[in-house]
């Protein structure tokens, strides 16, 4: 159990050519030399991560020498319909090769992590059994599993992808509902960037104990925006089949995605991809990548062109619409007294990882698929998105500070991309 194949830097830029061997490398490391392949990669909501090329090459690779069959890692998110599938996997990768994970229904339970494991991952904060379970396609005798993805900062586990790709991309509900709140409990802004976290140890415990005779090679890259083209570059490629590729990548990742400001911004401006981000559920990681760098009683100006829903899920939705962002001590209560909520333990985390905790505004700026009702319905501040846009005009706006009609702002393109917080307050594990 080791590293396979490993190369990057905070200034390395890996070109499509150099990907192809590092891929190819990967598969002749693994020893295995045909059969059933399955991969795991991530919807298009990781579109950045450059897994839908990665699982293009592996496809154009071994199409003929390999059944192969693709299953996005979806979690909790809405089946990938043809325009999804051609944005992340372009069109070449055959349609009848993938595979859709049904969170709910298509997963087998392999055992659970004890509820004394779940009191000391909280603090004494939570009291329950959480139950490993992974679609059911993991074990249809695969030769080789390829879980594919990009290593960045999260809120909820700490660094995204290795085991969190098993144990939410393809898990099932009670794991992704009970992890999600544990991330909660514990407080993103004591999560985010860091590879060892309670969550992680959860998912860590799930794959070791429960898939540990699977076929498991993981695909980790590191991405980031290069300044002098505005594209994004691939910083680093690391495959494996255990822990180390992945705090291989995550060290990589904290020196690459970490944004660390020496002053808080009073404003901050998150642009949302249409193509990206069409719901809050996504669309929050403005509000989860910012908020350890947000001045108080600042402002948080989300440009949100894409926006048609609050959940991915409808369930998820409804939650969100019924309960709305209104902060950690009424999401608590909340769950206390409503059964729904106590069922849904991923949206209540959601809820209180999507509200400021009254220490800054948060303003959603949506196009025509949400109206203001709905926008100040959850929790938030409406703004007219033509009228900001105007203000704050992405294409005249740098990374960083800017000022605009004397105005100074913080400008963030993408919040997927990385993690702001201050210098002062953010220490390194």
């Amino acid at each position: 159990m080791s590293i396979f194949v490993q190369k990057g830097g905070v200034n390395d830029s890996i070109s499509d050519d150099q990907l192809r061997e590092l891929v190819r490398a990967t598969v002749e490391k693994s020893g295995k030399t045909g059969g059933r392949m399955l991969l795991l990669p991530p919807d298009h909501t990781r579109l950045n991560s450059r897994a839908g090329r990665i699982t293009e090459i592996l496809v154009e690779m071994y199409k003929d020498s390999w059944h192969i069959d693709i299953m996005p890692a979806l979690g909790t998110h809405s089946p990938m319909g043809e325009k999804e599938l051609n944005l992340m996997f372009g069109p070449n990768v055959p349609r009848s090769m993938f595979r859709v994970h049904n969170w709910r229904d298509d997963v087998v339970t392999l055992g659970s992590a004890s509820s004394d494991f779940i009191r000391e991952l909280s603090g004494g904060k939570l009291d329950y059994e959480v139950k490993i379970q992974v679609n059911k396609i993991l074990f249809d005798s695969y030769d080789l599993i390829l879980s594919i993805g990009q290593v960045v900062p999260h809120e909820v586990v700490g660094m995204a992808n290795y085991t969190k790709n098993l144990m939410v991309g393809v898990g099932g509900s009670d794991i992704i509902n009970k992890s999600h709140f544990l991330g909660a409990v514990a407080g993103c802004e004591n999560l985010m960037g860091r590879a060892d976290t309670p969550v992680r140890r959860l998912f860590n415990y799930g794959v070791d104990t429960y898939l540990k005779d699977l076929p498991l090679v993981y695909m980790l890259t590191v991405m980031s925006r290069d300044e002098s083209t505005g594209e994004m570059a691939m910083r680093g490629f690391f495959s494996g089949d255990d822990v180390s590729v992945f705090h291989a990548a995550a060290e990589l990742s904290v020196l690459t995605n970490l944004v660390l400001l020496d002053r808080p911004p009073k404003k901050v401006v998150v642009f949302l991809d249409p193509e990206e981000f069409k719901s809050t559920w996504l669309g929050n990681k403005a509000v989860y990548r910012t908020r350890m760098a947000i001045a108080d009683d600042g402002d948080l100006i989300i440009l949100a062109p894409g926006l048609k829903e609050f959940g991915e899920d409808k369930g998820n939705d409804a939650m969100i619409r019924k309960y709305g962002y209104k902060g950690t001590p009424h999401t608590l209560k909340a769950v206390a007294e409503n059964d729904d909520l106590k069922s849904s333990l991923g949206a209540a985390a959601h809820l209180i990882h999507g509200s400021s905790e009254g220490r800054f505004r948060i303003t959603y700026c949506p196009g025509p698929g949400v109206t203001r009702e709905e926008i100040e319905s959850v929790g938030y501040l409406y703004g007219d998105l033509d009228a900001m846009l105007k203000k704050y005009d992405p294409a005249s706006l740098k990374e960083g500070f800017n000022t605009v009609n004397g105005e100074e702002i913080y400008y963030i393109s993408n919040p997927a991309l990385g993690l702001w917080a201050l210098r002062k307050n953010f220490i390194k594990d």
